[in-house]
């Protein structure tokens, strides 16, 4: 069972920065990738942001775009999410998932346990 762990996630502030990553137990299969996925308190998860394969490129939900980086290097066992000038309303537990590429918006496959952000003023 290919398994995912997330780590990095804590308190920041308002206007902070944090990288969150993600790596997965096994090499991932064809036509899988990573997808990042966030769920505030009270709110559906969403995601937020992957990695086409076809160009190499990542994609972002338009609430992150500008302020989040994901990235893979050498399209590695891990992959990292940077979110940068974070606001309250990036508190939110954030997921980590299997996703079949180049799909959006993104369906998990599988995921993640997830690990909490929660920006304050």
């Amino acid at each position: 069972q290919v398994r995912l762990v997330e780590s990095g996630g804590g308190s920041v502030q308002v206007g902070g920065s944090l990288r969150i990553s993600c790596e997965t137990s096994e090499d991932m299969a064809a036509g899988d990738c990573f997808g990042w996925f966030r769920q505030a308190p009270g709110k559906e998860r969403e995601g937020i942001a992957t990695i086409f394969p076809d160009v190499g490129r990542p994609y972002y939900v338009d609430s992150v775009r500008g302020r989040a980086f994901m990235s893979r290097p050498n399209a590695g066992k891990t992959t990292y999410l940077e979110m940068r000038d974070l606001k309250i309303e990036d508190t939110a537990m954030y997921y980590c998932a299997i996703v079949p590429c180049g799909i959006w918006p993104i369906r998990g496959r599988l995921w993640g346990q997830g690990t909490q952000v929660t920006v304050s003023s």
